[in-house]
């Protein structure tokens, strides 16, 4: 019960100080207040004071106020897009959740066959070719991939994927490398175990904490890749909505989106801590 009150006590310290952040950033960005409606010779001085005094007076202002109506159930509603922030979330939620799920099973699962592989077979071909892809993957932005997806028309969802394969291979192939050298899998193996017996029955349940730990950081990169190709790849998830709200300075909209990726981040970072703990405690 302690562990739970601590995580959620930084769960809420850290979405707070993440929003807070998040606001300043947009507030203090260049050109912030700037509305396109200004640009409109038509207006009269009267009228773009009017736009201006629309704004929030100040950065403290505007926390506070937002703090007071999300702790009511107020989401606010998108200066930009015009609609409520609880319905465009809800609307969209689904979408970033299919892209994040598909690029975690999709690097996960190449991540590890690629380890196993290498690991098992002892393949010079197979580790070199694996490791020159994951470097060549960690050299090329986000975007670009993106770009080269919608240029061959391959789906889109798959660049999550690829992003989180290097982390997991790398990672995975370290840690079965140090897990086959431990006394009880040499022993295993030299009693004329199987390959794949000893992968299944000595080795992931031993390295099963380090690997759960693990998917807090993917769940992280899946989430951070999923904003630009959500937007360079026109799905209408949580990242086109983040981009749109950068581009037209949608404060209220960027604060909770930023809270929602944090809080994503912290629950998945938690939960891998709390099952890697639990499971090692019960192999000790």
């Amino acid at each position: 019960m302690a562990i739970v009150v601590k995580f959620a006590a930084r769960v809420i310290l850290v979405i707070l100080v993440g929003g807070f952040l998040g606001a300043t950033f947009a507030r203090t960005s260049p050109g912030f207040g700037v509305s396109e409606e200004e640009l409109d010779t038509r207006l009269t001085a009267d009228s773009v004071h009017a736009l201006r005094s629309a704004q929030t007076p100040n950065l403290a202002t505007f926390y506070c106020r937002y703090l007071g109506h999300l702790i009511r159930g107020d989401l606010g509603t998108s200066i930009a897009l015009h609609e409520p922030i609880r319905k465009l979330i809800a609307e969209r939620f689904p979408e970033t959740l299919k892209s994040v799920g598909f690029g975690l099973v999709l690097g996960w699962v190449l991540g590890l066959g690629f380890a196993a592989a290498s690991v098992m077979t002892r393949s010079i071909w197979v580790d070199t070719g694996a490791s020159l892809f994951a470097a060549l993957v960690l050299c090329i932005p986000v975007a670009v991939l993106a770009l080269l997806c919608v240029m061959t028309q391959a789906p889109a969802r798959m660049v999550i994927g690829i992003v989180v394969f290097p982390k997991v291979f790398k990672y995975a192939r370290n840690l079965l490398v140090r897990s086959y050298g431990l006394p009880h899998v040499l022993l295993a193996r030299a009693k004329g175990l199987g390959s794949w017996r000893v992968l299944l029955r000595h080795i992931l349940p031993v390295a099963a904490p380090q690997l759960l730990a693990l998917v807090g950081v993917t769940v992280s990169i899946a989430v951070a890749a999923a904003i630009p190709v959500e937007s360079l790849c026109d799905l209408p998830g949580i990242g086109q909505l983040a981009w749109k709200a950068a581009l037209s300075r949608d404060l209220e909209l960027l604060v909770i989106l930023t809270m929602i990726v944090t809080c994503i981040t912290l629950l998945a970072n938690m939960s891998a801590e709390l099952l890697g703990g639990r499971r090692q405690g019960a192999n000790t």
